[in-house]
């Protein structure tokens, strides 16, 4: 949270340092504008780990972002502000040797609205208290949370799938339903909405609940907007 009141601290100060000029009046006017679109955004948090899947997380990172990109060409406030976070900022290697740098730790990062946490080898994730613990209290304050392929053992692991339907990757299905019995694990959909959790089956499936989670939070119209933006044949198959 230090870096983010950095931050707003920065463009509060440049605000009141503007001349009172006719032009720095104007240029004021837009520096408050943009502190409240900031504001208005839903902020994207997408989880980041040693061997997670480079789609699991990159696909989501598109839809978000190019969702607001089309926005604002349209002259309009963007949407979602998109960001990753690790356990700490270091150099993650993603599944197939990908190095990443997260934005943020685990300790740092902005208020979470929507978190989205990928699949991948979940195996040492799981392992960890302080990632499950994260996970459980993000969640808590989060407006949704969401889990692309086998990040759904995350989020049954930290108890937000109790007694509620979920999918994962068609390969993980039977571990799942076997760790986690209270679940109600289906398949045959890209993604299920649970309501304040949402979970998708394998991989490419994260970027159809993105583009669901998109809809749901602005409209249909700069979801299917995005998806033929990225030439992407959504599969609006989920329930």
């Amino acid at each position: 949270m230090r870096r983010l009141r950095r931050e707003e601290a920065t463009v509060q100060s440049v605000v009141a340092e503007v001349p009172q000029t006719c032009d720095g009046g104007a240029l004021r006017q837009r520096w408050r504008r943009a502190i409240v679109q900031v504001s208005m955004m839903t902020n994207v948090a997408i989880y980041l780990f040693d061997e997670v899947d480079v789609l699991d997380f990159a696909g989501p990172f598109e839809v978000f972002s190019t969702a607001s990109r089309l926005r604002v060409r349209e002259e309009k406030p963007p949407v979602f502000r998109v960001f990753t976070v690790a356990d700490r900022v270091r150099p993650v290697r993603a599944r197939g040797g990908l190095m990443v740098t997260p934005d943020y730790g685990l300790a740092d990062h902005p208020k979470v609205d929507l978190l989205i946490v990928p699949g991948g080898v979940v195996t040492d994730e799981l392992a960890r208290p302080d990632v499950i613990e994260w996970i459980a209290r993000t969640a808590a304050t989060s407006q949704l949370t969401a889990a692309v392929c086998t990040g759904a053992f995350l989020l049954a692991s930290a108890g937000l799938l109790n007694d509620t339907r979920a999918t994962t990757h068609w390969e993980d299905v039977d571990d799942l339903r076997r760790d986690f019995p209270s679940l109600r694990v289906e398949t045959g959909m890209r993604w299920i909405d649970a309501g304040k959790t949402i979970t998708s089956a394998g991989i490419s499936a994260g970027i159809d609940m993105s583009l669901h989670l998109v809809r749901r939070l602005t409209d249909r119209a700069l979801a299917t907007r995005t998806a033929h933006q990225m030439d992407f044949a959504w599969e609006d198959r989920g329930a």
